[in-house]
């Protein structure tokens, strides 16, 4: 049973670090492939007049979160917006495959490799862990009053 309440108190972190990579990862290789990032950006006709900023934005609010994730006084509002960007990120894969005559792929690396259903999943699957470190470390917060 011991075993169980401690490894139950490591998983906003084990969250936390799976955003950490994620997030860290994502934003290095936009960096690296900035112009692709923002051409690709560019071509889905809702965001292309605001292709510019939103790269930055993006890029920006994922090395954010990442330092917010990094810092357990802050971490479970990284949580939380990590939650939120992944909807935000899934909304607009929703839109792209149903709404874009032109399917453009702004992601970096290796998730470039995955298809858009693909996409889908996985974010549904990192939304799942961010509320699951979301009830968890809300739990411990309140716990410890």
């Amino acid at each position: 049973m011991r075993v169980s309440e401690s490894f139950t108190k490591k998983i906003p972190w084990l969250v936390s670090l799976l955003f950490i990579l994620l997030f860290v990862y994502a934003a290095v290789s936009k960096l690296l492939d900035f112009e692709t990032f923002q051409i690709q950006l560019g071509q889905f006709s809702l965001l292309s007049a605001f292709a510019d900023w939103i790269s930055w934005g993006v890029i920006i609010l994922e090395i954010f979160i990442t330092l917010l994730l990094f810092f357990e006084n802050t971490r479970l509002l990284g949580l939380y917006m990590s939650f939120f960007l992944m909807i935000i990120f899934t909304v607009y894969v929703f839109v792209i495959l149903n709404f874009a005559a032109y399917v453009p792929c702004s992601c970096g690396g290796v998730l470039e490799a995955l298809g858009w259903k693909e996409h889908l999943i996985f974010n549904g699957f990192l939304m799942v862990i961010a509320l699951i470190g979301i009830l968890i470390q809300r739990k411990q917060q309140y716990n410890l009053n």
